[in-house]
């Protein structure tokens, strides 16, 4: 019988021990002599150094393989404002994938307050514990504002991962997927359902790839975001375009691209059927997306559907992208994620996907064959090149565009 998922997930969590994480040492304690290098008096020696030269901190401390993953849990996955303490369960496997991915270690931080200033305050204060600081689940438009003061104030890595890593391999799956529908991003005629954190920062990333502010509209709850609404902040505002269109079913007649960032069952099949031809849709709702694939294919054979499921084709999956843009900036311990390092970070997902896929995926994810195709336009998350891929063409990004404060990664990723 087919355990209760519910209870399998609770089980996960509380058996053998609650949580999901840990923390170990990694240096011998099995003498006097080893505890006496550990703590007192051995520690007083890094302690002076660090004092002396903080850069130290790097060579006899944690902090440059150290994660912050920080949030208030104002936006917790689906489920919205559910409190700081809530969103830990989310923050542990935040902290999980970051290890097993690209050996990053984490101290995920809940912080009780949903005051924009006292958040900040809070992270500046804790900031030197870590090499990086990386935002998760803060609603709209506060997260905005959080990560743009963080960035102005901190010199080290900070990157808001609901906006940035959906960005990045949205942006990488989609230049693939035009690219086999004989599209060109400069042409593309895009729609957008969600201007939150993630399609804000999608739509800036793909503008920066080459789509054309007047071929993009975006969609929110009250409809198309036009110039002639007074209700836009001013993170909506600056995507408010001339047009007719009001409602999503206006605005998707004769256009390339679907970016679903909103809620199930949002893509009637009346209006995939008024997309143009060979249209691409991003259906990214979880656990229900906007369209069910099965249904879409049957009513467009013509389409490149993802979603951000693992049980369909074409996963847009966050981790594809976020522990490998922080392996690559912590190797050159940079000062910050530039725009050179994300658009680094497309490229790099976007060109491993077109690459041969080696046996040891296929046999994980029981394929007999993978190729890139409308099936296949973004790597699978257990892909072991990503780590290589992604985190080494991000630290080449980060020297290149200056953020970086070591001229060569600190860590091989063979």
């Amino acid at each position: 019988m087919r355990k209760d998922p519910v209870k399998a997930a609770l089980d996960y969590h509380s058996f053998p021990v609650a949580g999901k994480i840990s923390v170990v040492p990694i240096k011998a304690t099995d003498t006097q002599e080893d505890l006496a290098l550990c703590y007192t008096p051995g520690v007083a020696e890094p302690v002076k150094e660090i004092a002396k030269d903080h850069a130290a901190a790097y060579r006899y401390t944690s902090k440059g393989n150290l994660i912050g993953v920080i949030t208030n849990g104002t936006a917790i996955l689906g489920l919205g404002n559910l409190g700081a303490l809530a969103s830990k369960p989310v923050m542990e496997g935040k902290g999980v994938l970051f290890k097993l991915l690209a050996d990053i270690d984490v101290f995920d931080i809940e912080i009780d307050c949903e005051d924009i200033q006292g958040f900040v305050d809070t992270v500046i204060r804790i900031a030197p514990t870590f090499g990086g600081i990386n935002l998760e689940d803060i609603k709209a438009p506060e997260c905005f504002i959080i990560e743009e003061a963080l960035r102005k104030q901190l010199k080290i890595p900070v990157f808001h991962d609901d906006q940035h890593g959906t960005a990045i391999v949205v942006a990488a799956g989609l230049l693939n997927a035009l690219d086999l529908q004989n599209k060109d991003i400069r042409e593309a005629r895009i729609v957008f359902a969600g201007a939150g954190a993630a399609g804000v920062a999608t739509a800036k990333l793909l503008m920066e790839l080459g789509a054309q502010p007047e071929n993009v509209l975006m969609v929110d709850r009250v409809g198309v975001i036009h110039q002639e609404r007074r209700d836009l902040n001013e993170y909506k505002k600056a995507f408010a375009v001339s047009t007719t269109k009001r409602s999503l079913m206006d605005a998707l007649v004769n256009a390339d691209v679907f970016i679903g960032l909103s809620g199930p069952d949002v893509l009637t099949p009346d209006m995939l059927k008024s997309m143009a031809k060979k249209p691409v849709v991003f259906a990214l709702s979880n656990p229900v997306p906007e369209i069910m694939p099965n249904l879409a294919r049957e009513i467009r054979s013509d389409i490149i559907i993802a979603t951000g499921r693992s049980d369909f084709p074409n996963q847009v999956n966050n981790a594809l992208c976020f522990p490998y843009i922080f392996r690559g900036a912590l190797d050159v311990r940079a000062s910050c994620i530039n725009e050179t390092m994300k658009l680094a970070a497309v490229h790099a997902l976007k060109d491993l996907a077109r690459e041969p896929v080696p046996q040891e995926m296929l046999i994980a994810y029981k394929h007999k064959q993978l190729e890139f195709g409308p099936e296949y336009i973004l790597p699978m998350l257990l892909d072991k090149r990503l780590k290589s891929h992604v985190a080494e063409a991000v630290a080449k990004a980060a020297i290149v565009s200056g953020a970086a404060n070591v001229k060569c990664s600190a860590i091989s990723h063979d």
